[in-house]
């Protein structure tokens, strides 16, 4: 069966780095876009960045951009997103999920994506 599995947050001070992870098992990663979302209490799911299926392409929200990386290890069928210069506004857990449509390039709309983690916790303070 198709499964997604976060891990890799914590507690990081500001400025601190983090790598998540998301692996995957069912399916092979690399012909589908992946993205990464997360969602704060009381807030609204963000999509933050994401990965095309057959392009690679990514893109990046500009709340991060220039601070957080999407990445794919094909061999590991697992997808990476490193977080850099984290800022207390991070906090949140981050989930990973899949568009099963083929899609050459991704989004950050929540509605494309069918597959989904568990979610792993990110928070970051002094």
């Amino acid at each position: 069966q198709v499964q997604l599995v976060e891990s890799g947050g914590g507690l990081v001070q500001p400025g601190g780095s983090l790598r998540l992870s998301c692996a995957a098992s069912g399916f092979t990663l690399d012909s589908f876009a992946v993205a990464w979302f997360r969602q704060a209490p009381g807030k609204e799911r963000e999509g933050i960045s994401c990965i095309g299926g057959s392009t690679g392409i990514t893109e990046s929200a500009d709340s991060v951009k220039g601070r957080f990386t999407i990445s794919r290890d094909n061999a590991k069928n697992t997808v990476y997103l490193q977080m850099n210069s984290l800022k207390p506004e991070d906090t949140a857990r981050y989930f990973c999920a899949v568009d099963p449509s083929y899609a050459a390039y991704c989004g950050l709309t929540f509605y494309d994506y069918n597959y989904w983690g568990q979610g792993t916790q990110v928070t970051v303070s002094s």
